[in-house]
């Protein structure tokens, strides 16, 4: 048994906790399965084909953009968002090395 992290999590594994979070919830796995890839898309998309109020669909996007799933770009008055591909591979790369090595 490895004790060192029955106290804490290792500062490396900080944002692959938030994206596990993150992803803890099936309405933001489904907005996340919505993108499509390279594509960038605003609020009123997603809850367009959601069953979602819009209202819910911003809490949710909020989470997976502080989660850093998510990157958002203001284009005008609207707010744009695309997944963080490059985050989320290091994030599952890192979970992945560790179960080559450890496991």
């Amino acid at each position: 048994m490895n004790n060192d992290y029955s106290r804490a999590i290792p500062e490396t594994w900080r944002d692959i906790a938030a994206v596990f979070a993150a992803l803890g919830d099936e309405h933001r796995q489904r907005i996340l399965l919505t993108f499509e890839s390279g594509e960038k898309l605003n609020v009123g998309q997603i809850a367009e084909v959601s069953t979602l109020a819009r209202s819910t669909v911003s809490h949710h996007l909020k989470v997976l953009r502080e989660a850093g799933v998510l990157i958002s770009e203001r284009e005008g008055k609207e707010i744009y968002f695309r997944v963080n591909k490059s985050f989320l591979q290091d994030a599952f790369g890192k979970v992945s090395a560790y179960l080559d090595t450890y496991l």
